[in-house]
């Protein structure tokens, strides 16, 4: 598994062009429900750095391997310095992604939505 994949709308066309499977490891949409995944996270940390009154930054990051009906892959959770982000996307310990979570922001992305909607629509599910 790469941990540094990056969605690229135009190799998934080609790679759909030439019959590459949707779902898997090496699937389409993998590196999509990553991407997507890691920039909601990214927003869940910077709201709870903005809604925090004692100091407190940014700490790198926790990868863990993640499961979900398109494929597996790793997953980079951003960590706080102060040890008090608990991220409520993908939980601490959670390893599975649900199918109903993926297919709401597969179908987000598919709508023309922004990662910054997307986000936003992802903070209210919670």
């Amino acid at each position: 598994m790469k941990n540094d994949i990056k969605f690229d709308m135009e190799a998934a066309i080609q790679a759909l062009r030439d019959g590459k499977g949707l779902n898997g490891e090496e699937g389409i949409l993998t590196p999509l429900i990553k991407q997507l995944t890691e920039a909601a996270m990214q927003a869940e940390l910077d709201e709870h750095l903005t809604s925090e009154d004692a100091p407190n930054r940014r700490n790198g990051r926790t990868s863990k391997t993640m499961k979900s009906p398109a494929g597996a892959f790793v997953l980079d959770t951003p960590r706080d310095r102060a040890g008090t982000f608990s991220p409520q996307l993908v939980k601490k310990h959670q390893t599975h992604l649900t199918d109903e979570l993926e297919r709401k922001v597969i179908a987000l992305f598919a709508l023309g939505n922004s990662y910054q909607d997307i986000r936003g629509h992802i903070k209210g599910w919670n």
